[in-house]
């Protein structure tokens, strides 16, 4: 029952800020899981892939993985000197609607230029996250500025490293919640119309922000924002902004970007640089909550160093390896490794996304495989080579939204038909 009625839930706010229910209108999809609940997908590819529905030029440079919502596509990318978040539409063959400027392009991201984050889609407004710290209120509608705040200059924001900000944004109600990371500002709490600060919150060690995006989670009635930083995951309150928990050991000290994976008072989250992977288990206690290791992998057992980690039923599915993206299964509960297939599809690190009972790799060097989601062992369908590739690192996640796979690399948007028909 609870079940159904969350799923309701989900529908009538959908619907309510005009968005259908296979929209993908934020980083790693409506819930921040990377799980598509679609069906009906097609299970095998020729060699020349899925059917192209359509290519779009005019995203710029940059490694955004865009969102797709009520009809239109939304990304980032340096276009000339100005770092911009670009409307498309997505009934129109990805005709650019609008392009708003946000910022200079200051930064060239370690050698990567271009921004990396996901624009958040929230009815009438979007929200986005420059690699320079430049954080925007759009309309979606006009891509008019509502507020424009800098993670830097307003709240001392720092990086862990040298690659420049690339979190995505996440609304939670009136609130957006974002991390510029150091000692006054870890993560913060803001009103999503006014920009205007709800709360700041400080981690006794002054966590500097890493690659990750915030989740929700609920334990013991105390909502929470679980977050990978620059020192490891750590938990604040969501109505306070209060500091509640901190784990350590997974963190490496050059570069945390997965998405932690929460499932009930369960944490799982793995970092690269050799470091591994670790479940925890949150308990309410007097006090707030404390954090209790389950089992850690070292990471020689599992490391992903970008590209995420997905969990389907009670199986964990993702890329293993520093700058690699071996596909490998593991039992959620306990860490069991169910199989490693040594010799991938494509090469270096792989962004995974599941749908209808299939797991779509997309690794760096343009390859997309499709390989089902089962524990017994590795299964490929299929596999192809995106057209036109850059050359540079395919790095954006495949999204799937009403029946299409959308695909970005760099300054162009690869539209397919993944729906049976």
């Amino acid at each position: 029952m609870k079940m159904r009625s969350a799923s309701r839930t989900l529908s009538m706010v959908l619907l309510a800020i005009g968005l259908s229910a296979a929209d993908w209108p934020q980083w790693q999809g409506p819930d921040r899981t990377d799980l598509c609940r679609e069906t009906g997908l097609l299970k095998s590819w020729p060699a020349s892939g899925p059917p192209l529905l359509w290519k779009a030029a005019g995203l710029g440079e940059g490694y955004s993985t865009p969102s797709v919502a009520a009809g239109r596509i939304y990304a980032m990318g340096n276009l000339g000197d100005q770092e911009c978040v670009i409307a498309l539409d997505d009934t129109a063959a990805g005709k650019v609607i609008w392009s708003t400027p946000i910022g200079s392009v200051r930064s060239n991201g370690g050698g990567m230029p271009g921004p990396r984050s996901t624009p958040t889609v929230d009815g009438e407004l979007v929200f986005a996250l420059g690699m320079n710290g430049d954080l925007v209120c759009l309309e979606s509608a006009t891509g008019k500025p509502r507020w424009h705040l800098d993670l830097v200059k307003d709240f001392g924001g720092e990086m862990m490293s040298q690659w420049a900000f690339s979190e995505s944004p996440l609304v939670d109600g009136d609130r957006l919640l974002c991390t510029p990371g150091g000692k006054d500002a870890t993560m913060v709490a803001l009103d999503k119309r006014t920009g205007a600060v709800v709360w700041k919150a400080e981690s006794p060690s002054g966590d500097k922000a890493g690659y990750s995006s915030i989740v929700m989670a609920d334990v013991g009635g105390i909502k929470q924002y679980v977050q990978l930083t620059g020192t490891g995951l750590i938990g604040i309150d969501a109505a306070s902004g209060k500091f509640l928990w901190h784990y350590d050991r997974m963190a490496n000290h050059v570069a945390n970007v997965s998405t932690p994976i929460v499932r009930g008072n369960l944490v799982f989250c793995s970092t690269s640089y050799g470091a591994g992977s670790a479940l925890v288990r949150l308990e309410r206690v007097q006090d707030g909550i404390e954090a209790h290791e389950v089992y850690f992998l070292p990471g020689k057992a599992f490391q992903n160093h970008h590209g995420g980690v997905v969990l389907v039923g009670d199986y964990l599915y993702g890329g293993h390896g520093q700058n690699k993206g071996v596909p490998v299964c593991i039992e959620f509960a306990t860490g069991k490794i169910m199989w490693r297939h040594e010799n991938p599809a494509g090469t270096r690190s792989a962004a995974v996304l599941y749908a209808d009972s299939e797991l779509y790799f997309r690794y760096e060097n343009g390859v997309l495989a499709l390989v089902d989601a089962s524990p017994a062992g590795y299964h490929e369908r299929a596999r192809f080579k995106l057209p036109d590739n850059s050359g540079k690192p395919s790095w954006p996640h495949p999204v799937i939204a009403n029946g299409k796979l959308y695909i970005r690399d760099q300054n162009t948007l690869l539209c397919f038909d993944v729906k049976k028909h």
